[in-house]
């Protein structure tokens, strides 16, 4: 695989890929009915080269029909397909195992008739980018940051996407004229210190084109951080080459978020890309989106979570999926959300749990969400429950000390939050078991000779 490789990106590997992922995914999934000409195309000695995999995009529901016959076709995935870009690497597509929508890769990619069911409450721009862009290409919500959109071109677009709208409307990077526009807003409003690039998805720009948005951003004396917002590692991981991380580099300090959705999509190819990115010095976060029929079960993002960190990649957000047309099929409702994270807390390392958000309409901004851990307050003392359901009394400062009696079947919240008891624990938990255990066997030991 050339994601670490020294070859230009103007050369073709003929080297041998590894074994398809196929093998790492067979239990639980599928493989799916593959055509002939899908076997083929997947199969293709180029395969890893990544301008091959922007070449030979499934771009098409007549090529689709070609590659996985056994779809089951209908006019509205026809009519998804007109009205909002389709394309995916060979690469993704390899990943589906079963064709269709109980398949979750299959589901963000493949273009489907729920597309075309709005509810009442969608829009193209619910968070009204387009109303925060006093240049064209160049988003400022919040005052200290700024979201430069450096092309609408991606490997694969998404079908949940944002900014469905725009993504795929041209396939060509920035030009210098908006480029100039970007910058010179940035030399007028310092206060802007940190900006994010992103699109569509600038990893599928030319490493040439790319180098010169970030020596643009660098040469702004108050950008101080670039961040890259990308899905290449997910869907192409073969563009991230010796040549691209050598180039990012040079425009430390840089950080990348990119964007799992699902622990089918962590296949060695995309820890080799994270890999290759977090040795050359890049931070990588996360940004899920929580999705119906994808990942909108606690099991599914624990294991995703598990996975990130172990390819040293940061869960940062859990997003809900934004009020945009097209995704009515994807929503979930916010109390789901709450479920998961009530899930995650307790069961996986903080280090690994992400911060359920939503992304406001009207440009509100990210507001982050979290089960209520706080039961009750007084003046004197803060309620507080844990994942197992336990609840202590905090005292807060100046709080006057009292002598706490022996809990009883009786003592409740309002014992808490008058500190007349510290603490209120269910009866059995397995934090509690195992204390039990241990105080057990030390009982049981023999006592050290004097």
């Amino acid at each position: 695989m050339q994601t670490s490789g020294s070859s230009s990106e103007s050369e073709v590997s003929d080297d041998k890929p590894p074994s398809p992922v196929a093998e790492e995914l067979a239990d639980p999934y599928q493989q799916a009915e593959r055509s002939a000409k899908l076997a083929e195309l997947i199969g293709n000695g180029q395969r890893n080269d990544w301008r091959w995999q922007m070449r030979n995009r499934i771009r098409s529901i007549p090529q689709l029909m070609q590659l996985f016959p056994s779809l089951h076709l209908s006019t509205g995935m026809v009519q998804a397909a007109q009205k909002f870009p389709m394309a995916v690497t060979p690469y993704y597509a390899s990943l589906i195992r079963r064709f269709d929508e109980t398949d979750p890769i299959f589901r963000m990619c493949i273009p489907q008739a729920m597309e075309m069911q709005d509810g009442p409450f969608l829009c193209d721009d619910p968070l009204e980018e387009d109303r925060d862009m006093p240049v064209p290409g160049l988003v400022h919500r919040y005052a200290d940051r700024a979201l430069l959109l450096a092309t609408m071109a991606c490997s694969t677009y998404c079908r949940h996407c944002t900014r469905k709208r725009i993504a795929g409307s041209r396939e060509t990077p920035i030009s210098s004229r908006r480029l100039q526009q970007v910058t010179a807003y940035l030399n007028a409003h310092p206060e802007i210190s940190d900006v994010i690039v992103s699109g569509g998805d600038p990893f599928t720009m030319s490493t040439d084109s790319l180098e010169a948005v970030l020596a643009a951003l660098r040469a702004v004396p108050s950008v101080q951080i670039i961040r890259i917002g990308t899905r290449v590692p997910v869907a192409m991981p073969m563009r991230v080459t010796a040549e691209l991380t050598a180039m990012l580099r040079r425009y430390h300090p840089v950080w990348v978020n990119t964007h799992f959705n699902h622990p089918a999509e962590l296949t060695s190819q995309a820890a080799t890309a994270c890999e290759a990115l977090v040795d050359a010095g890049i931070p990588l976060g996360n940004q899920s989106v929580l999705l119906r029929g994808v990942n909108d079960g606690p099991a599914i993002v624990t294991e995703l979570c598990r996975g990130l960190v172990r390819m040293r990649v940061r869960p940062y957000y859990l997003f809900q999926c934004d009020l945009v047309r097209g995704v009515e099929h994807f929503r979930t409702p916010l109390s789901r959300g709450l479920e998961i994270m009530e899930y995650l807390r307790g069961r996986i390392s903080g280090l690994a749990i992400p911060t359920f958000v939503v992304d406001a309409p009207h440009g509100g901004g990210k507001i982050p969400l979290l089960p209520n851990y706080i039961v009750s307050t007084s003046p004197t003392h803060t309620v507080l429950r844990n994942f197992e359901g336990m609840m202590v009394s905090y005292p807060e400062p100046g709080a006057t000390p009292e002598t706490a009696p022996p809990q009883t079947a009786e003592d409740g919240v309002w014992d808490l939050a008058c500190g007349r008891v510290s603490k209120i624990q269910p009866i059995d938990s397995g934090r509690r078991r195992r204390r039990i255990e241990r105080e057990e066997s030390l009982e049981e030991s023999p006592s050290p000779r004097e």
